[in-house]
């Protein structure tokens, strides 16, 4: 079992920035994968960015490439997403995700077994 503990939300306004963390416990060390996903009021949980453990590759949806950074802190067993040049669209909650095979796409929800809670991400005009 894994246990995923986000933390870094906030309220920002437009054109500010957010360091978003994850910190995962327990069986770390079968994880592959790794995810950010945000889910907006009354949309769909959509895909931010994904990292591949092992290789430290990187995937992002076209919504946040150029302004957001993924990153991993191996040691600390901890994932960042960096946020810039936030825009009222990017509110919502996001969530950390986490899966053992890295297999298929990036941003399937349904590939993921561990998840965490969400930390609120909430950009004004």
């Amino acid at each position: 079992q894994v246990q995923l503990v986000e933390s870094g939300g906030g309220s920002v306004q437009a054109g500010g920035s957010l360091r978003l963390s994850c910190v995962a416990s327990g069986s770390t060390s079968s994880i592959g994968c790794m995810g950010w996903f945000r889910q907006a009021a009354g949309k769909e949980r959509e895909g931010v960015a994904a990292i591949y453990t092992e290789a430290g590759s990187t995937s992002y949806a076209d919504s946040v490439k150029g302004r957001s950074t993924i990153s991993q802190d191996n040691a600390k067993n901890t994932m960042y997403l960096q946020l810039n040049s936030l825009k009222p669209e990017d509110t919502a909650m996001y969530y950390c995700a986490a899966r053992v095979v890295c297999i298929g796409r990036w941003d399937a929800r349904s590939l993921y077994r561990y998840w965490g809670q969400g930390t609120q991400v909430t950009v004004s005009s």
